[in-house]
C-alpha cells in the first residue's frame, strides 16, 4: 500500500472538516445512536466497492455505474434489497432494449428521435403510477435507463449498442454485489419487522372493536391508523417472497388476514352506530357484551382461542333468539346489531387462525365456504397517472428543444437527468420538494467531488488505500440514506461522486469536464423543480376531492348496475383509498374529521347498494321496484330526510314474515338505514 504525500494528507484533513461540517448542518446527529443506518451504510458501501473491484477487473468502461447501481437497489432489508434488483435489471434490460431500437431507427432526425424517448419514458412513467406496487420499479427503470443512456447518444448513434451492452453489464454486477452481501452479512429479515406490525395492527383491531362495543365516541382517526396499518402490512407483503424466510403458502394466509381485518374496521363502524340508536338493550346482550371484552382484554393467545369457540356459540344461540322474537323496528334492529356482534367475533377469530399460519409458516385452514381471498387491492387512477405523463412529457420535451436549438455540448448529460428526476420523482403529488433535497445533495456531492478529483485522487494509486479514503463520504451517506427524512438527500451524494470523481481504471480528472458535468446536473433539476412544480404537482384538496368523487362514481355505477363489484373488493379498494386520505389531510384545509367521517360511511353505503341490488333477484316484483326506487335516491346525493323513511316503511312492511328472503332483505335495508346518518338517541327521523 502507497503513503500518500503530506499535501494528499492536508486534503484528507480538509475532507474530514468537511465531513464534519455536513453531519453538523445536513445529518444534525442522525448518525449517532442508529444501529441499523450504519449497519446498512457499511454494508452497502462494502457491495459499492466489491462491484467497483469486480468492473475494473473485467475492464468495463465506466466502473462507477456499478457503484451507482449498489446505492440505487440496496435497502435496509434482505428481501426489498433482492425485489428491488431483480425490478431494477428487468427494468434496465427493457429500457436499454427499447434505447437500442430507438436511437438508430431515428438517428438522422434529432427532434423526432427525442420525442420518441420522450414518450417513451413517460409510457413508462404512466405505468409505474398505475401498478403501486413495489413492481412500479421495474417501469420506472425502463424509463430511467432509456434516458440516460438515450438522449447523450442522440448525436453519437453509432455506439449505442456498445452502451447498451456495457451499462448492462454494469449495472448487473452491482445488482449482484448488492444482493450477495445483504443476504449473507448481517441480513436484517422483513419477516420478524411484519410479524411485530402484525401483532401491534391485531391489538388495534381489538381495540377498535373494543371501544365501538363501548359506545366510545366515533374516532375516525382510531380507523385510519388501522387502514394504514393494512397499507404498511402490504408494502412488506410484497417482498416476503423474497425474503426466504415464510413459505409460499403462507401467502394465502396473509391475503385472508388483510380480508378479514379490513371488513372489520367497517364492522366496528356499524356497531357503533347501532349502539347510539339503540333504546334498550335485553339482560342477555348486555351479558354478551360484557363477555366479549372480556374476550377482547386477554392478553394470552392460548386463552383467547379457546375462549372464542364457546363465544361465537353464545353469540349465535342470542342472535338466533332476538332474530325469532323480531316483531318491531327497534327489535329487528337490536337482532342485527347482535348479527354484526357475532360476525366481528368470527373475523377475530379467523385473524388468530391466519396468524398462527403466518408465525409457524404453515397453511391455513380455511373456512368450508370459502373459496378465494381477495387481499390489498390498489387504487388506480388513469386520469391522474395519464396527467402527471403527460405533464413529464412536456417538460423533457421542453429540455430538449432548448438543448438541440441552443446546441449546448453537455445538453444531452442534463436532459438525461432531466428525465430521470421526472421518473424517480413523479409519483409524489408534490414532487419539487423532493428535488430540492436532492439538489441540496448534489451540492454536497459536487463539493465532495472536487475535492476528491483534484486534492486526493492523485495521489492514489492503490485499491486498498482508495477504499479507505472514499469510505468517510459514502459511509456518512449510506447512513442518511437509510433513514427516510434525508434519503434523497443522500442520494445526491452516493449518485454524484462516482460520475463526478470519474472512478475508472486510471485517474483522469478533467476541472472543466467535472464544472460543465455539475453545470448540467444543477441546470436539470432546477429546470425539474421548475418544470413539475406547475405541471406535475398535485394539491392535497384537489387529491381528495378526486378521491371522495371517485368513490361516489363507483356508488353511482352500482347502484345504476353498471358494473358489480365483488363486496370484499369493493371493501378493500375503499380501504386503500382511505389510506391514501391522511398524508393528504396533514396538508389539507378539509376537516380531517368530517372527511375520514364522509369517507367510511360511503364504503357503507357502497356495500349496501351491492348487496341491495343482489337481493332484487330473491323478492317479489313490487319489493325490487321500490329497493330500486330507493337506491336511484342515492344519486347524486343521498337526502336523508326523503330516504330514511322510506327504508323504515319497507322494513317495517317484511318484519315477521318468517320468510327467509325477506329477513335476508331487512338485514341489508338496515344496514342502508343506519349508513345514512343516524340520530342521535331520542331524535326522530329528519329532525
Amino acid at each position: 500500500m502507497n503513503n500518500l504525500s503530506p499535501l494528499h494528507l492536508r486534503a484528507v484533513q480538509t475532507l474530514s472538516a468537511a465531513f464534519r461540517h455536513i453531519s453538523g448542518t445536513l445529518a444534525s446527529s442522525v448518525v449517532q445512536n442508529d444501529a441499523n443506518a450504519l449497519l446498512y451504510a457499511f454494508k452497502s458501501f462494502a457491495a459499492a466497492m466489491l462491484a467497483y473491484y469486480i468492473a475494473l477487473s473485467i475492464g468495463l468502461e465506466r466502473p462507477s455505474w456499478a457503484i451507482i447501481t449498489v446505492y440505487i437497489v440496496s435497502q435496509t432489508s434482505v428481501g426489498a434489497s433482492l425485489s428491488r434488483s431483480l425490478y431494477r435489471l428487468a427494468g434496465t434490460l427493457i429500457g436499454a432494449g427499447a434505447t437500442v431500437l430507438i436511437v438508430p431507427t431515428f438517428v438522422n432526425m434529432p427532434i423526432f428521435c427525442s420525442v420518441m424517448l420522450t414518450g417513451w419514458i413517460t409510457f413508462c412513467l404512466y405505468l409505474s403510477l398505475l401498478e403501486r406496487t413495489p413492481r412500479a420499479y421495474a417501469f420506472v427503470l425502463a424509463g430511467y435507463t432509456a434516458s440516460l443512456i438515450g438522449f447523450p447518444a442522440v448525436f453519437d448513434p453509432g455506439a449505442i449498442f456498445h452502451t447498451a451492452v456495457t451499462r448492462v453489464l454494469e449495472i448487473m454486477i452491482g445488482i449482484f454485489c448488492a444482493g450477495v452481501i445483504h443476504r449473507y452479512v448481517l441480513p436484517r429479515r422483513l419477516s420478524g419487522l411484519f410479524n411485530s406490525t402484525l401483532s401491534q395492527t391485531l391489538r388495534a383491531a381489538r381495540k377498535l372493536l373494543a371501544d365501538s362495543l363501548a359506545g366510545a365516541p366515533d374516532e375516525a382517526a382510531d380507523s385510519l391508523r388501522l387502514a394504514q396499518s393494512l397499507q404498511f402490512l402490504q408494502g412488506i407483503n410484497h417482498h416476503i417472497p423474497y425474503d426466504f424466510a415464510l413459505s409460499v403458502p403462507v401467502r394465502h394466509a396473509r391475503k385472508a388476514l388483510h380480508d378479514r381485518l379490513a371488513r372489520l374496521l367497517i364492522v366496528s363502524g356499524e356497531l357503533r352506530d347501532r349502539l347510539l340508536m339503540l333504546e334498550a338493550m335485553p339482560s342477555e346482550v348486555k351479558t354478551l357484551l360484557d363477555e366479549v371484552q372480556q374476550w377482547l382484554a386477554l392478553t394470552d393467545d392460548h386463552a383467547r382461542k379457546l375462549a372464542s369457540e364457546a363465544l361465537v356459540k353464545r353469540s349465535e344461540q342470542v342472535t338466533a333468539w332476538l332474530d325469532s322474537r323480531a316483531l318491531t323496528f327497534d327489535e329487528a334492529l337490536l337482532a342485527n346489531f347482535a348479527r354484526h356482534v357475532t360476525e366481528a367475533i368470527v373475523l377475530l377469530q379467523h385473524c388468530d387462525r391466519f396468524t398462527d399460519a403466518i408465525y409457524h409458516a404453515k397453511p391455513a385452514s380455511m373456512p368450508a365456504q370459502e373459496t378465494r381471498v381477495k387481499g390489498y387491492v390498489f387504487h388506480r387512477d388513469n386520469l391522474t397517472a395519464a396527467r402527471t405523463a403527460l405533464g413529464a412529457f412536456a417538460i423533457i420535451l421542453s429540455g430538449c428543444l432548448i438543448w438541440i436549438y441552443s446546441a449546448w455540448p453537455d445538453g444531452g448529460t442534463a436532459v438525461s437527468i432531466l428525465g430521470v428526476c421526472c421518473t424517480l420523482f413523479g409519483s409524489f403529488d408534490t414532487p419539487a420538494p423532493h428535488i430540492v433535497k436532492y439538489i441540496v445533495g448534489s451540492f454536497w456531492g459536487v463539493l465532495l467531488s472536487l475535492l476528491y478529483s483534484f486534492a486526493v485522487l492523485p495521489g492514489v494509486n492503490d485499491f486498498a488505500v482508495l477504499v479507505a479514503v472514499l469510505a468517510p463520504a459514502y459511509l456518512l451517506a449510506g447512513s442518511l440514506q437509510a433513514r427516510p427524512p434525508t434519503t434523497f438527500m443522500a442520494m445526491g451524494i452516493t449518485l454524484t461522486l462516482p460520475i463526478l470523481c470519474e472512478l475508472g481504471a486510471h485517474y483522469s480528472g478533467d476541472i472543466a469536464v467535472a464544472i460543465n458535468t455539475a453545470i448540467a446536473l444543477f441546470a436539470a433539476t432546477g429546470f425539474a423543480v421548475v418544470g413539475m412544480s406547475v405541471l406535475q404537482t398535485v394539491q392535497a384538496d384537489t387529491a381528495i376531492r378526486r378521491l371522495l368523487n371517485l368513490c361516489q362514481r363507483d356508488i353511482r355505477r352500482s347502484v345504476q348496475g353498471a358494473f358489480r363489484l365483488d363486496e370484499t373488493h369493493w371493501t378493500n379498494l375503499m380501504i386503500d383509498r382511505t389510506a391514501l386520505l391522511l398524508p393528504r389531510l396533514q396538508q389539507s384545509q378539509h376537516a380531517s374529521e368530517q372527511t375520514l367521517q364522509h369517507m367510511l360511511h360511503t364504503v357503507r353505503i357502497g356495500l349496501c347498494a351491492i348487496r341491495l341490488r343482489r337481493c332484487c333477484r330473491q323478492v317479489g316484483r313490487e319489493t325490487a321496484k321500490e329497493i330500486n326506487a330507493i337506491l336511484s335516491l342515492l344519486i347524486p346525493r343521498a337526502n336523508t330526510r326523503a330516504l330514511r323513511p322510506r327504508i323504515a316503511s319497507l322494513i317495517e312492511f317484511h318484519i315477521g314474515t318468517g320468510h327467509a328472503p325477506s329477513r335476508h332483505l331487512v338485514d341489508r335495508l338496515l344496514d342502508l338505514y343506519c349508513a345514512l346518518g343516524e340520530p342521535k338517541r331520542g331524535q326522530a327521523d329528519g329532525e
